[in-house]
């Protein structure tokens, strides 16, 4: 039942208490007992999520929650997921929580920098997020800083949980980079941090929705294209207009999380916040482990399809070590008067037990 219905439903209860009991008793119920007493014991609540393109490994966080979400109060919280940018373009899904369009949707940092610029420190080349450990550790963490919390209040939303984007990997068409010298000229498709490491090696960088890949690398406007390995690659079919692929560069990644309009939020009753506190780490853990079966699938696909360039880990560190820190402290410098961007920096590092120097 939307809330309006139950405002309403509460009037016409309290009305007839008024005009059937006599005023001096004192056993009357209050409103809030009576709405107890009302319902049963998982009260009706249907929420609807915004997410792009089709179901897929990267949307099962949401479709988890889902299931999870109806499986537990035995149907009576529907989370309807609405695919293909049906309810709003994937650059304006934050937009559609502000004004109550929709009470979930997955958004991405860097499909919109300015909406969340805290948040685009997780795309910050080669932060310490290579195992699952880590990438969870560092979000968590990220998504906890007064300065995160505060950007997301700003369009009455909150964080819930991320989709925990793999590290990425580019995969494109024409002559396969060798060297950091290859990439000069080559326009990429690269968000955030990662673009930026890429304009330092000299390439020009793009940052079109996932759903615009495959047309940009068919008709070449653009070069290669970055992003979550192996998953998104596949998801998007960019494989199947491309000549080859990096594996093991992983400069970093993006985050795509899962936000609740907090209005929403804050009307459930105590007992539905606590079943998605309860079910969180069940949905993060089949979310991860899916990107770990597709991969199972993928790697060998793509070896034997598309020229695999393998980056060893002494290329990957010369590629960090001349590129890496000089992104992160620009990115600081642009951003320290707003908030407390180096802060923000340490912060992801501790947390995966490190320490940014």
């Amino acid at each position: 039942m939307s809330l309006s219905s139950k405002v309403a439903a509460l009037v016409v209860w309290c009305t007839f208490l008024m005009t059937s009991c006599s005023p001096n008793e004192s056993n009357v119920p209050s409103g809030d007992a009576v709405l107890n007493e009302s319902t049963s014991a998982f009260p009706s609540v249907t929420w609807d999520a915004s997410l792009w393109s089709n179901r897929r490994e990267g949307t099962v966080a949401v479709d988890t929650l889902a299931e999870l979400l109806s499986d537990r109060t035995d149907g009576a919280w529907q989370l309807n997921v609405h695919y293909g940018e049906a309810l709003s373009k994937a650059r304006e899904n934050l937009d559609g929580i502000a004004i109550g369009a929709f009470e979930v949707a997955m958004v991405c940092n860097f499909y919109h920098p300015r909406k969340n610029p805290a948040l685009m420190v997780l795309t910050m080349p080669f932060l310490p997020m290579a195992t699952d450990e880590g990438g969870k550790n560092v979000r968590n963490a990220v998504y906890s800083h007064p300065a995160v919390v505060e950007e997301f209040a700003r369009w009455d939303a909150m964080l819930y949980t991320s989709t925990y984007l793999p590290q990425y990997e580019f995969m494109g068409r024409g002559e396969p980079p060798q060297s950091a010298e290859d990439w000069r000229g080559m326009t990429v498709r690269a968000g955030g941090g990662i673009g930026a490491a890429m304009q330092l090696l000299g390439a020009t960088p793009t940052s079109s929705t996932a759903t615009e890949v495959y047309t940009g690398v068919q008709q070449g406007t653009m070069d290669a294209a970055a992003f979550p390995f192996s998953y998104a690659f596949v998801s998007y079919r960019i494989h199947e207009v491309s000549d080859w692929f990096t594996h093991g560069m992983a400069p970093g990644t993006a985050d795509c999380p899962v936000v609740f309009r907090k209005p929403a939020y804050d009307a459930l009753p105590q007992q539905y916040k606590e079943l998605l506190e309860e079910i969180r780490d069940e949905v993060d853990a089949t979310q991860i482990q899916a990107y770990r079966d597709f991969d199972k699938v993928n790697l060998p696909m793509l070896r034997e399809t598309l020229v695999e360039v393998a980056f060893t880990s002494e290329m990957r560190d010369e590629f960090r070590e001349s590129v890496g820190k000089r992104v992160i402290e620009t990115w600081i410098s642009e951003n320290e008067d707003d908030f407390d961007a180096r802060g923000l920096v340490e912060l992801a590092f501790e947390a995966a037990g490190t320490k940014y120097e």
